[in-house]
């Protein structure tokens, strides 16, 4: 089940995203994320307080969370878009995360797919997302479900230096992907 995130649910996410800060630093992924930096608890908090994270519940547990909105980071100026869509048809996915104890089970594609219902219902024809360079399981992931990268970013991201931010988007179809 997919829905809005609520202030209880803070904890549960800000836990998913310490799981997979342990997991990058013991070296079992490579996200390129920082502890600490980002994301965070506030992370989740913000994301919340604007009525934009949503999560992915199973047997009433958090499986995974992530922030959509319309909100193109600057960063995405630099990039060379396929489609020239208007601001108000782009849908964006931010920091979408999958609990590493859930890992493989297809939450991940399922929260894409939850993505791309929700903007074709807002009326947002056009997908946008990024990712780390590093993070090879989303960019995988990314591309199996059908989105193109289109730029490589170098850039500081999120308080995080040295990052090359891959670039992705989608147009989704009038009769669905």
């Amino acid at each position: 089940m997919f829905r809005k995130a609520c202030l209880k649910d803070i904890d549960r996410i800000s836990e998913i995203y310490d799981e997979i800060h342990t997991e990058e630093e013991v070296g079992r992924t490579s996200i390129g994320w920082i502890r600490n930096v980002y994301p965070t608890r506030k992370t989740a908090e913000d994301s919340i307080h604007v009525e934009e994270m949503f999560v992915e519940e199973i047997d009433g547990q958090i499986v995974a969370a992530a922030k959509i909105n319309q909100e193109q980071v600057p960063e995405y100026a630099l990039a060379t878009w396929n489609y020239p869509a208007s601001d108000e048809q782009i849908m964006v996915l931010h920091t979408l995360v999958v609990s590493p104890s859930v890992k493989g089970s297809g939450y991940g594609t399922e929260f894409v797919k939850f993505y791309e219902s929700y903007a074709r219902e807002q009326g947002c024809p056009y997908l946008r997302m990024d990712t780390n360079e590093k993070n090879m399981a989303a960019r995988a992931l990314y591309k199996k479900l059908g989105y193109t990268e289109v730029s490589i970013v170098p850039c500081e991201f999120n308080g995080i230096e040295g990052v090359r931010l891959v670039c992705l988007e989608k147009r989704l179809t009038k009769t669905g992907d």
